[in-house]
């Protein structure tokens, strides 16, 4: 069993304590913070407390965490194009259609089906499982690079940098419409659609902070070619926002227009780049990878429509 111990800062009085947790256990997902704080393992001055507790500076909070237990996921020969691996963390190229983790009507076949098989015992335990090390994700249908911990340090270090913001990620895409401007930075909350909880939206309803810098590499008229940063990381936050501004991706069938360019099957989304500082090492690494043949494809019809 795990034992972790916090202190809390002048600037992380007065919050409750679930949210105290879930900002400073990126990798537990706020309802297994909640089930930790039920089972009376969260404990602020040896007292255990309810989720609702309103933290105090000073205060001193104690996380117990069960050892990790192995997962019921299938391992899947099923070949990954890896760009770097060592003994602490990979990064791997995503193609479109598959899905990062199983989940109900994608239990085979996705990501973590293809790591366990290729991992074997080398898997990060954080949150009580025993499983490849997904700190971040990217959608079915957008491709791309995914950086994957093998350890607990290098999960845990990886995390970090993305709260941080300091964990590099840059997408290549195409919306609909000419953008006005050559750069532009949307700072938007996102959040859950009250109607549809399938979707996203910006909300300032139960939302969190999310904001994308956009930069236009190549204009077709009726379609612009860009660059994308995230500076945070939210569920669809890229599609979110172009939608928002009036530029939707192309081939996104969720947040784009009825009329769905079929050809792309999915939105025209690619993460090429992803840089970060090695958790173990504290060398800097950064990776890039060409966006797959559709994506190239079409980019190359628009521009010979000029």
């Amino acid at each position: 069993m795990e034992r972790l111990d916090f202190i809390v800062a002048e600037s992380e009085g007065g919050i409750r304590l679930d949210k105290f947790l879930s900002e400073n256990i990126p990798d537990l997902s706020r309802s297994a913070i909640t089930k930790l704080i039920e089972d009376g393992m969260v404990t602020v001055g040896e007292k255990a407390v309810k989720k609702n507790y309103k933290t105090a500076v000073g205060d001193a909070v104690s996380v117990l965490i069960d050892d990790p237990q192995p997962v019921d996921i299938t391992p899947e020969n099923i070949p990954l194009d890896i760009v770097y691996e060592d003994a602490d963390l990979l990064v791997v190229n995503k193609p479109k259609g598959m899905v990062v983790h199983p989940a109900p009507g994608n239990y085979s076949g996705t990501l973590v089906n293809a790591l366990m098989y290729h991992c074997g015992e080398e898997l990060s335990g954080i949150n009580g499982e025993l499983r490849p090390g997904i700190v971040h994700r990217i959608d079915k249908n957008t491709s791309g690079l995914l950086a994957v911990a093998k350890s607990d340090i290098a999960h845990a270090g990886l995390s970090e940098q993305i709260k941080e913001h300091s964990f590099t990620r840059e997408y290549l895409a195409i919306c609909y419409g000419n953008l006005k401007e050559e750069e532009r930075t949307v700072d938007a909350p996102i959040g859950r659609h009250k109607l549809d909880r399938k979707r996203m939206c910006v909300t300032q309803l139960n939302s969190k902070p999310a904001v994308t810098h956009i930069k236009v590499l190549e204009r077709y008229g009726g379609f612009t070619y860009v660059k994308c940063i995230l500076e945070t990381g939210r569920t669809h936050q890229i599609r979110v926002h172009m939608a928002h501004i009036g530029h939707p991706l192309a081939g996104d069938d969720v947040y784009g227009p009825s009329k769905v360019i079929t050809e792309l099957h999915g939105q025209c989304l690619h993460a090429y780049k992803l840089g970060f500082i090695h958790p173990v090492s504290g060398e800097y690494l950064e990776f890039t990878a060409d966006p797959p043949e559709s994506f190239v494809r079409f980019k190359e019809k628009l521009r010979n429509a000029l």
